[in-house]
């Protein structure tokens, strides 16, 4: 019984000692919103991904999101923008959205990471979100088209941003005055709603009926 006590001891020890200083996990309600989020950005890059591999395959072909010359998912990935880094940006996405649905899946299981894996991930979404805006902009201000599976990939990575952001400021991880800290404490959803309006008020702005047409 003694030696059995002594192993369990032992083990828990030894759990204390590996988990790294000042880890922290998330709530069941992130943990849900980055797999939701990370899963709605991954099947977006996934349908792109094979629609333009049937456009590779026949240039002739017609995206089912293509409805009228705005909405035509065609044009967007014909376009340069559509290969940034010299590959299609889904494949990027299938790599990307799939962290995002493993971190997720982590949190729900009670894993804890420490400050610098949430200042990293935070950093991984910052570049989705800052990613996503240059793609908008080329998307309204330059291709004249829109995609709306891209829009799926740009809402979900807006809302995954703001509230990892939020979370490593409420714990610390990031430099918040205190009434920021507050703020969000209640008020997390209000910043990807204000930054999802915007979105769509460009939107409309730039085609308006259009869209419909």
């Amino acid at each position: 019984m003694t030696k059995t006590m002594s192993a369990k001891d032992d083990a828990l020890d030894h759990e204390e000692r590996t988990e790294a200083p000042g880890a922290v996990g998330g709530s069941r309600a992130l943990a849900l919103l980055l797999v939701i989020t990370g899963a709605a950005g991954l099947l977006a890059s996934w349908v792109i991904t094979l629609d333009k591999l049937e456009l590779l395959k026949n240039p002739g072909y017609t995206p089912g999101c293509s409805i009228n010359p705005v909405v035509s998912c065609g044009s967007i990935m014909k376009s340069e923008q559509a290969e940034a880094f010299g590959f299609p940006n889904p494949m990027l996405g299938l790599a990307t959205y799939a962290i995002v649905i493993c971190v997720g899946m982590s949190l729900l299981g009670r894993a804890r990471f420490p400050r610098w894996y949430w200042l990293t991930f935070n950093a991984g979404t910052l570049f989705g979100v800052g990613f996503c805006t240059w793609l908008m902009i080329q998307s309204l201000y330059h291709i004249n088209a829109l995609c709306l599976w891209c829009c799926l990939a740009w809402a979900a990575t807006i809302v995954m941003f703001w509230y990892v952001t939020s979370f490593n400021i409420r714990n610390g991880f990031l430099p918040a005055p205190r009434w920021a800290k507050g703020f969000l404490e209640d008020f997390t959803w209000a910043l990807p709603v204000m930054h999802l309006g915007v979105v769509v008020m460009l939107i409309l702005t730039r085609w308006g009926a259009d869209l419909w047409a």
